[in-house]
């Protein structure tokens, strides 16, 4: 798997381009057991903030938020891929959705971590 150190992700259809600053590669990727991540399958990895651009598309994105309405989780308008996330557990991260980065296999990556979202570590007193 070559991740290159600005990576290329799309949704299927190709209406939204991000541009992924990834140095260190695929860093923690997971797939989370929240009743989000269950349903859509991804599986994630993290990067900054800043190393998240929208190149092409930011028009035809949609914004989904659940629960706490803390996370912001991001699909394309047209052909409904989720594309990333601004993660509630970082807030100073995005989650990017590793299958769509140009040239990933995901499956590759089997065995995958999985996280607990369910007893998320924000909702701890």
């Amino acid at each position: 798997m070559d991740i290159k150190p600005v990576h290329k992700a799309t949704c299927h259809c190709g209406a939204v381009e991000l541009a992924l600053t990834m140095p260190n590669g695929l860093e923690d990727p997971r797939r989370c057991s929240c009743s989000m991540c269950r349903k859509r399958g991804a599986i994630a990895a993290s990067v900054l903030l800043e190393n998240l651009k929208v190149v092409k598309g930011e028009d035809n994105l949609t914004l989904y938020q659940f629960n706490t309405m803390t996370a912001k989780h991001y699909f394309c308008k047209t052909c409904g891929i989720y594309t990333h996330h601004h993660r509630r557990s970082n807030p100073h991260q995005f989650a990017i959705n590793v299958a769509c980065l140009e040239g990933v296999n995901p499956y590759e990556l089997e065995p995958v971590r999985i996280t607990d979202g369910i007893n998320h570590p924000s909702d701890a007193s």
